[in-house]
């Protein structure tokens, strides 16, 4: 396979991208794991049992489950993982001389070292400082994969190119920006109908960051996976509509699944930040306005090639656990109802309205230009500013920019995931409110939802503050994703979930 955007690390504490999680999903294990469907299912904890005030985790470890071999271990042979390890591996993502990107999983939910305990070898507990229902879903990220500690500490930083784990494959070779080979972990302890996993002997992984000319190895049979249809060939592959185009009718395997991830545009609101207070979006009806004007519909079409679903509902995406798009109202393309409210403003057909600014990454320049077409439709003058997404990012996490495109992918199958992007204590830097949302009305519902278990309580919940984020129109949901992979013919048992998270152990290739 190819990855088209390198590989940032294989340390679980720093799995923050896709490509991360990824390759790191095939050489760590964690307690829990997500299956095809969303449920969160056993892994390295064969059961668990969680007290009734929501607060004390005690899991039963399988005794079966040993780090790959290594030269660090007594005789270089992998030994088995216990309680400690776990205790070790999510100390690690708390601990500020680390600096994890998941140190969040952990964020108002326990203290310190002293909320994880190792009762024996097979028992482990953890101790919340206050419920979190969502708390054992968190658990299957890739952040929480179990390390072993003297490997980590002999290696230090460079553990992230020297990955020790319980996976289905063991790490072999990385060059970086080059090539990087897993090969099978024979000592792999899960199976499936009774054999043995994994089945394939080796991956391969490629870095060729110009999709084109990937695409073109994955057409000459090169490579067996190839994932994302990007815009240089898109035509090429699929109709308007989504259908494979008859050139390559029955030469690969093409499947197009619900993928948790929000396209959107965010817009900043607290008026105590300048660029907000001097900027025509301050006024909820220009909000409103904006969110009316967008053909969602002709964007996924004729940009998209019909991958993707019109954001008509709120943030949360479709094929997420409690996705209702009855219950949360969100916007459906409207022209005349957005000018109606841009006149309601003091704005009639835009006039004395001052032009703003849209903030892009590059890669998506299209699909905002699109959007400052219809946006001009209504009289509303955008100028679209396009940089690298990771200077975009910067400007967002600092509230410094006041009109951008971003998106959201699930970290676990959630709504409070998204949720928590307007949460008031989520403040940039350190949280994700990209559009400094306060609303004390928000903050109580999503700290009531801490304290209720019952899945379709909670997701009534998730959907009133969804409605409230709506109706404020700080965010404008685009699109929700949807995954698009290709696979060579002779390959099968290839599951893709929709947190999209590459699943190997159960491919097979003829």
């Amino acid at each position: 396979m190819n990855i088209d955007q390198g590989l940032t690390s294989m340390d679980p504490a720093f799995a923050r991208n896709q490509n991360a999680m990824w390759m790191i999903n095939q050489v760590f294990n964690g307690l829990v794991q997500i299956d095809s469907i969303l449920n969160t299912v056993p892994c390295i904890a064969k059961s668990w049992q969680i007290s009734k005030d929501g607060l004390i985790y005690t899991f039963n470890l399988r005794n079966d489950v040993f780090f790959h071999d290594d030269p660090l271990f007594f005789g270089g042979k992998g030994r088995k993982v216990v309680a400690s390890d776990f205790t070790y591996s999510f100390f690690r993502l708390i601990d500020p001389k680390i600096a994890s990107s998941g140190g969040w999983i952990f964020y108002d939910k326990v203290k310190d070292m002293s909320n994880f305990k190792a009762i024996n070898d097979s028992t482990l507990q953890i101790n919340l400082i206050k419920p979190s229902p969502t708390f054992i879903k968190i658990l299957a990220t890739q952040y929480c994969s179990v390390v072993p500690k003297e490997v980590v500490e002999h290696y230090g930083k460079d553990f992230r190119s020297h990955p020790i784990g319980t996976g289905p494959f063991k790490f072999k070779y990385w060059k970086e920006d080059e090539i990087l080979v897993l090969l099978k972990n024979e000592h792999y302890w899960e199976k499936l109908h009774g054999v043995q996993l994994p089945f394939l002997d080796a991956v391969k992984v490629t870095f060729i960051s110009d999709k084109q000319s990937s695409f073109m190895n994955f057409i000459k049979k090169e490579l067996d996976f190839f994932d994302k249809v990007d815009g240089s060939y898109r035509d090429d592959i699929l109709t308007k509509s989504g259908k494979m185009t008859h050139k390559f009718k029955g030469k690969f395997n093409l499947t197009k699944s619900p993928y948790l991830c929000t396209e959107y545009i965010g817009i900043l609101v607290d008026t105590n930040i300048a660029i907000a207070k001097k900027s025509p979006l301050k006024y909820k009806k220009v909000r409103q306005a904006i969110s009316y004007a967008i053909d969602k519909q002709k964007l996924i079409k004729y940009l998209r090639n019909g991958v993707g679903i019109p954001a008509t509902s709120g943030f949360v995406p479709q094929g997420m656990p409690g996705f209702d798009s009855i219950a949360v109202k969100g916007y459906h393309y409207n022209p005349q109802k957005a000018e109606k409210l841009l006149a309601e403003a003091g704005y009639p057909d835009g006039r004395g309205m001052p032009q703003i600014t849209l903030n892009t990454s590059t890669t998506y320049r299209d699909l905002i230009e699109f959007i400052q077409g219809e946006l001009h439709a209504i009289g509303i003058i955008v100028k679209v500013d396009a940089s690298p997404s990771a200077s975009l990012r910067d400007l967002m996490s600092k509230n410094e920019v006041n009109f951008f495109r971003g998106s959201w992918i699930a970290d676990y199958p959630d709504a409070e995931n998204y949720l928590a992007m307007f949460y008031s204590k989520n403040k940039v830097p350190n949280g994700p409110n990209y559009t400094a949302y306060y609303n004390k009305d928000f903050d109580r519902l999503f700290e009531q939802s801490y304290y209720i278990s019952d899945d379709k309580e909670r997701f009534k919940l998730y959907q009133k503050m969804d409605n409230m984020v709506m109706e404020y129109a700080n965010i404008v949901p685009i699109f929700y994703d949807q995954s698009v992979t290709m696979t060579q013919k002779n390959i099968s048992g290839f599951t893709i979930n929709p947190l999209n998270l590459m699943i190997l152990k159960t491919v097979k290739k003829k």
